[in-house]
């Protein structure tokens, strides 16, 4: 807000649409605020009763999704903000409605660039945060309410980069630094329950510090006039990153600068009616300091083999919401 009532008088808040020229191949030199986003609501409701067929005997789900983006336009300078909020809940008859969270996600990324010359290239500074609402648990395991598997800033991701923006118009970013920080943050609730860790922390540690190479692409299209795909595509490489070894010098963990982590975002939206639309986002996530167990341990110290779908994927994490409901696009 501070920004915003501190800027030059003769800006102006528009539509990215109406300022659209302004940044493609002439990058017409203007001062201006642009906006844009996608918020979409959506649930699902079922009630059953001596059915035949069986199924849940009632249930409901209900998901939020919001995308939006704000971008600050200053003769060669431009300073752009994307916001990227998922929540969802699932109650059902079977758990007594106790809510089951099938999404929840914060993701925020604030770039100031300056133009060289009157190119599409931008010398760029890049901060990235990410992290959740709320607990999450692992619904598998048979006392999931008291083994909570992060929270809030448990973890928290904090990236600073620097390096060089390629920019066509607003719908085409990509982001390239040799000279990124990470910073991970976490509980010590969270680190001390295994002896390796977790999310990349050592044992009992509260924080991580990495330093690397960091890549962002975005890209985004209005297919049509009622379609839309937007997708992001972010790597990271930790130059610091080595071989994890215990006491007597043997490898707990392989690591190295080649094991990438890797964040894909994909969401298509079809508008159905002004309100009312089909949306289906999908996020892939590769992270070598997050692995994947197919087995757990239960209550009496035995080792059980998990059955849920999805096995053979291994360590990726994948992340797939299929929502029809209310939309409002600004």
């Amino acid at each position: 807000m501070a920004l915003l009532l501190a800027s030059n008088a003769h800006a102006q808040v528009n539509k990215v649409d109406d300022v659209k020229k302004m940044l493609e191949t002439q990058n017409k030199d203007t001062v201006a605020w642009t906006y844009s986003g996608i918020l979409t609501l959506g649930g699902n409701e079922g009630f059953l009763h001596n059915w035949a067929a069986g199924g849940e005997v009632a249930s409901v789900n209900i998901n939020g999704l919001f995308s939006g983006s704000l971008i600050y336009l200053n003769h060669r300078h431009i300073w752009s903000n994307n916001l990227d909020l998922a929540y969802g809940l699932n109650y059902a008859y079977s758990t007594a409605f106790i809510p089951h969270k099938t999404d929840d996600r914060i993701d925020f990324t604030s770039k100031y660039g300056m133009q060289l010359d009157t190119s599409k290239f931008f010398f760029t500074s890049l901060f990235n945060f990410r992290s959740q609402f709320s607990h999450a648990y692992d619904y598998t395991l048979p006392d999931w309410q008291h083994k909570p598997t992060s929270k809030f800033l448990s973890p928290g991701y904090f990236t600073l980069a620097l390096g060089m923006e390629y920019r066509k118009g607003s719908d085409i970013s990509i982001f390239l630094s040799p000279l990124a920080a990470r910073l991970t943050v976490a509980d010590k609730n969270y680190t001390s329950v295994s002896p390796q860790g977790a999310y990349g922390i050592d044992y009992g540690k509260t924080t991580r510090m990495e330093l690397g190479a960091y890549f962002s692409g975005r890209y985004g299209i209005d297919i049509s006039k009622n379609m839309s795909f937007k997708t992001r595509l972010d790597l990271y490489s930790n130059y610091l990153a080595k071989n994890k070894k215990d006491s007597v010098g043997n490898i707990i963990k392989h690591d190295n600068p080649g094991n990438i982590d890797i964040l894909w975002d994909n969401i298509f939206a079809y508008r159905v009616s002004k309100f009312f639309s089909f949306t289906v986002a999908a996020t892939f996530i590769y992270d070598n300091d997050i692995p994947y167990s197919t087995t757990y341990v239960d209550q009496s110290g035995n080792t059980v083999k998990k059955t849920e779908p999805g096995m053979n994927l291994g360590w990726w994490q994948i992340k797939q919401i299929l929502t029809f409901g209310f939309e409002y696009k600004f």
